[in-house]
């Protein structure tokens, strides 16, 4: 399984030189990184072609100083007006490139092997993932390891391996270097924040576990042993319900997967201040939320470059291409996967937006099936707002929703896309910050 984080980062830093993702290959479930190496297996010097998930020997391993100065050096020279940290979100990759910035992610993700295990039992994934955290927070104090077990969104996947976010609890030295070196003076420092809750059983010091995520399409209650979507998501998966026995959860909830930990958040805030660099905060409630705030800053500002910005695509998870769009002059808006809740956010958000005289469509199969997902007429329905035109990619379509479609399929639509140069000037870190704190109660976000 691709990391968010690996894809998001090699997604701007390409933006940022003026090139697409052409060269970003498959990375979905059960797929091999193609292109650029994936940094937790660079860590581990893992070089055998096609090894994504861990051994429990290279989970010892793990180097996530090593992680850092991996993403950091992804960005090309130069000093930059301002920085995104935090939260992996889409929208945050088109932001960054509309500014001229770099984004750096709070943490990363990993899979690891799991022997012999059950997509239906969690309490024997917790175990499993309870040794592999023991022997990587051996070597990494400074990391806060998130164990997730969702059947939902990794199908048979949860039965052979265990995913681990790991999140660090301070702003790594890497990071503390590039932002000495390579911001502008006194340019922005903005933190993303993801604020979802779930559920969570801590497990021990620095590993954390949680059954289902956010992501999932679903909520907490559905894991609940006695749940029919439950029963639904197991056959689907492979597994029985009769086992499913998840631990007691004892805490009230708290951020999911994807947060942002307090201590790197606080870490941040002092070096800004030391520093003399302004900090800023966007705390999103929702994917949905950031994704509209920021195609509406993407209309306003081709429209002030004398562009119609009445042309849009709706992406989806890892089909994305940053600076594609912006050579097209099209307007982003990213669901963060295949979920109905999440394209029927997208269609309220298009439904009280002023038309698109195009709409192009690119979903993400997950390569799982899951009563949550959203069936391809719900897809072609949001491709139905386009006033002229109306294109639902075939090529994602096909085999939808258990086939896999590389990152790269995004940039070969955009590139069938009329050119709309040249490009607009970028914005200013602190107007976007004003346009998306002045839409702020119209999409939920929180900007201070």
């Amino acid at each position: 399984m691709g990391s968010t984080a690996r894809v998001l980062v090699a997604a701007i830093a390409r933006g940022l030189r003026g090139e697409d993702c052409a060269d970003l290959g498959q990375v979905g479930p059960m797929s091999r990184f193609v292109g650029t190496p994936d940094p937790v297996r660079r860590a581990v010097a893992v070089r055998s072609a096609g090894r994504v998930a861990l051994t429990a020997g290279q989970a010892a391993e793990v180097d996530a100083a090593r992680v850092a100065e991996w993403f950091v050096g992804q960005y090309p020279a130069g000093r930059y007006p301002g920085v995104l940290l935090g939260s992996p979100h889409g929208a945050a990759a088109h932001l960054a490139v509309a500014l001229g910035v770099p984004w750096l992610p709070a943490g990363f993700e990993m899979v690891a092997h799991w022997p012999k295990g059950s997509v239906d039992r969690p309490r024997a994934a917790l175990d499993h993932g309870a040794a592999l955290a023991g022997r990587m927070l051996a070597g990494n104090p400074d990391l806060h390891l998130r164990q997730v077990h969702c059947p939902a969104s990794r199908g048979a996947l949860a039965s052979a391996t265990v995913a681990l976010t790991a999140r660090w609890l301070s702003l790594p030295q890497a990071y503390r270097r590039f932002l000495a070196q390579r911001l502008e003076p006194g340019a922005p420092v903005v933190v993303l924040r993801d604020a979802r809750t779930w559920p969570v059983f801590e497990a021990a010091e620095g590993h954390s576990f949680q059954v289902g995520c956010p992501a999932s399409g679903l909520d907490p209650v559905d894991f609940h042993p006695d749940s029919h979507t439950l029963r639904q998501v197991l056959r689907s998966a492979g597994g029985d319900g009769a086992q499913w026995e998840p631990p007691e959860i004892s805490t009230p909830p708290e951020g999911a997967e994807h947060g942002v930990e307090a201590g790197f958040d606080s870490s941040v805030a002092g070096w800004a201040g030391r520093e003399g660099h302004p900090l800023h905060q966007i705390v999103v409630p929702s994917p949905a939320a950031l994704s509209a705030a920021t195609a509406d800053l993407y209309r306003r500002w081709l429209r002030a470059a004398g562009k119609t910005g009445n042309r849009l695509v709706v992406e989806c998870g890892r089909l994305l291409d940053p600076w594609q769009v912006v050579r097209a002059g099209m307007v982003p808006y990213w669901c963060e996967n295949a979920t109905r809740r999440c394209v029927e956010q997208a269609e309220w958000w298009l439904a009280g937006s002023e038309p698109f005289t195009s709409v192009d469509v690119l979903p993400e199969p997950p390569g799982v099936r899951s009563p949550a997902l959203a069936g391809l007429p719900q897809w072609l329905a949001v491709a139905g707002f386009g006033r002229r035109r109306r294109a639902l990619d075939r090529t994602a379509a096909r085999g939808y929703p258990v086939t896999s479609v590389p990152t790269r399929r995004a940039t070969e639509v955009l590139r069938a896309q009329p050119y709309d140069l040249p490009t607009p000037p970028r914005i200013e870190v602190a107007d976007a910050l004003a346009a998306l704190r002045a839409g702020s109660a119209a999409h939920g976000l929180l900007v201070r």
